[in-house]
């Protein structure tokens, strides 16, 4: 009797202990799932610019990077123009690490309205390295992981920048030096740090810059494949180009221009618009698309778009299949709208993984309140 009774405790103990091994390796399994490493990056630019960050809005398990925008350029520095707010940010957005630790934050400087003193800032040896120095010190001062140059733009206007021939060589030395700083700073801390940089997703950028000695010193080249304007109403975010329309830029081809100037497909980032552009048109072709615009009209972010214009029986849904864009059309009103949706995301994402690039970004968040963009960016990517 006792040797049975011993027999079945140790049974029983050693049953406990698989059973205990089990709610071990499932709860190791789905905490390794949560946090797994994602295939390609997903960058999200995240605005400061108007004040507070919404501390609920950003998921950082759904990124693997976050864009601060923007730092300002001022008297050949990395400036904070609204440093109450933008150290609040900071402080939050570093925080998300808690919930993903392999999220890195990046301070991004420039941006369409902030460019202007680029072009006086990097025109000599020692303005350049007081700027890298200054921005550096952002990285360093905020426990942050890189710096985001958007410059608009190199040798070309923007929103009234100042720009010279110049630039297309600075450019290129503002990066090094960023990069040499940025090195010092590793040593210090053992920890890798990030250099990339926001550009015109077009020819001209390309011919005013040298992207292949710039390529060779980035982690990542954020093609801001959107805001493709023109005459007529056309897609401001397609993929390809569209058989209906006489349109040059597209994300296509903005993204070939930088490959045949010799940037490594690994490093370049496809972008995608989570806004839409709206115009008023002449409606000469019936469907808005390609008619002459007359105005610019309020758009919207695409979880508005999502929720009120979509369900809007005023509105017609169309789908370009030949450049991989959707758009809306009010007959009455003559408003048109381009704009990115969970159909189009998708074919950008495959667009990225065909072509081997690193991976997608977006601009912005706020935009897309309820992630119906960013979800289908991890659905179809990752």
């Amino acid at each position: 009797m006792i040797t049975i009774l011993s027999l079945l405790q140790t049974r029983r103990y050693k049953a406990g202990i698989m059973a205990c091994l089990c709610l071990m390796l499932t709860v190791f399994t789905a905490h390794a799932q949560k946090h797994k490493q994602k295939k390609h990056v997903i960058i999200g630019y995240v605005s400061g610019f108007r004040g507070l960050i919404d501390t609920s809005m950003v998921h950082a398990e759904k990124l693997t990077h976050i864009n601060y925008a923007f730092v300002n350029v001022i008297g050949n520095r990395a400036f904070l123009t609204h440093p109450k707010t933008d150290t609040s940010n900071f402080r939050y957005l570093v925080g998300l690490k808690k919930k993903n630790p392999d999220l890195k934050v990046l301070i991004s400087i420039g941006g369409w309205l902030w460019s202007k003193n680029f072009s006086d800032m990097a025109l000599t040896d020692t303005s350049r390295k007081a700027f890298a120095e200054s921005a550096v010190d952002i990285v360093r001062k905020f426990k942050m992981d890189g710096v985001d140059i958007d410059w608009e733009y190199p040798n070309a206007s923007g929103a009234g920048n100042i720009h010279r021939p110049e630039d297309k060589e600075n450019y290129t030395s503002l990066f090094l030096e960023l990069r040499a700083q940025l090195n010092k700073l590793e040593k210090e801390t053992g920890k890798k740090l990030l250099l990339t940089a926001a550009v015109g997703a077009f020819k001209h950028f390309v011919q005013n810059t040298e992207m292949d000695k710039i390529g060779a010193c980035l982690d990542y080249i954020n093609l801001m494949t959107y805001d493709y304007g023109a005459e007529i109403a056309n897609h401001h975010t397609g993929l390809y180009a569209s058989k209906y329309l006489k349109t040059e830029n597209n994300s296509d081809n903005g993204t070939q221009v930088f490959i045949e100037a010799g940037v490594p497909r690994n490093k370049l980032v496809l972008g995608m618009a989570f806004y839409s552009r709206s115009t008023r048109v002449s409606d000469s072709t019936k469907t808005g698309l390609g008619s002459r615009n007359l105005e610019r009209m309020k758009g919207g972010g695409y979880t508005f778009i999502k929720d009120s214009l979509l369900t809007n029986k005023a509105f017609k849904y169309y789908r370009d299949k030949s450049a991989k864009a959707p758009y809306l059309y009010n007959p009455t009103t003559r408003q048109f709208l381009s704009f990115d949706d969970e159909w189009s995301i998708k074919k950008k994402c495959q667009y990225v993984k065909k072509n081997g690039m690193a991976g997608v970004m977006f601009w912005e968040y706020v935009d897309d309140r309820k992630e119906y963009l960013l979800d289908a960016a991890n659905r179809h990517l990752n």
